[in-house]
């Protein structure tokens, strides 16, 4: 699935489990309109940590030198593209370094206990999922929106800093979720061992598509990465997003669209 998506999916995937919104939204772990919105951002940018085991992912562009050295270094602990870093493996690593970086927190007076780790964490996965939208087109503009969210949520808001691990695993998870319905498929659920399909079965139809001969496992109703049906279900996955975005924005500012019906 290509970054976009996986960006987009992300994004839908949060404002699904935490928006408010009827009908629309599942409202599984509700949040306040600022929780939904910069959680928005954060699951946006935690779509895209799967590929750092790509040395040519939007991370690895994200800053100069150290992206490529930080991609270079997951790609070679995870074994490669699609592997470790793809795995429930990965996904327990992710969520285990999210809720870390929670406590990093330093005493500022006159302000309290400033969650450092969180803000920079929500600054650099604001970053990474802007860019990868298209949003912004420069980094250094993507950096400095990320920035400013993160500041905003350690100064201002650090309330918001429970929902970070959970925004980081949603995301991840979509990835992972996005990935399995094209035809490269996932690892599977015990890597690094992968079980490979008897060869006297690889040639039944529809189970050669499910359980791959490297012994991937796949449902590659999306088809190839790119493809016409990914990029249908990106622009309807964009719309879910912009509708739910817009109620919670209104719900900020105090407007409740539903209260005129």
């Amino acid at each position: 699935m290509m970054g976009i998506t996986h960006a987009t999916s992300g994004a839908a995937a949060w404002l699904a489990i935490t928006g408010t919104m009827p009908i629309v939204t599942a409202g599984a772990y509700p949040l306040d309109p600022v929780g939904v919105l910069a959680g928005t951002a954060v699951c946006a940018g935690a779509a895209l940590l799967p590929d750092a085991d790509h040395h040519s992912a939007t991370i690895a562009h994200s800053v100069p030198v150290l992206g490529k050295l930080a991609t270079g270094v997951v790609e070679a602990a995870s074994g490669g593209h699609r592997q470790g870093a793809h795995s429930p493996v990965g996904v327990l690593v992710t969520f285990a370094a999210a809720w870390a970086l929670t406590l990093v927190a330093f005493p500022v007076d006159p302000l309290g206990s400033l969650a450092i780790g969180a803000g920079a964490g929500t600054a650099a996965l604001t970053a990474f999922g802007l860019k990868a939208r298209g949003l912004i087109r420069s980094w250094p503009a993507a950096w400095a929106i990320g920035a400013m969210l993160g500041a905003f949520i350690v100064v201002f808001a650090p309330e918001q800093v429970a929902w970070f691990p959970l925004a980081v695993l949603v995301g991840f998870v979509a990835h992972l979720a996005g990935d399995l319905l094209t035809t490269g498929g996932l690892p599977g659920l015990i890597w690094p061992w992968r079980i490979r399909p008897p060869r006297a079965i690889r040639p039944l139809p529809v189970l050669n598509r499910v359980w791959l001969p490297n012994g991937y496992v796949s449902l590659p109703v999306l088809g190839d990465t790119g493809s016409l049906r990914e990029t249908m279900l990106g622009a309807l996955l964009g719309t879910y997003c912009f509708v739910g975005s817009t109620y919670e924005v209104l719900r900020l500012i105090g407007v409740d669209p539903f209260a005129f019906w």
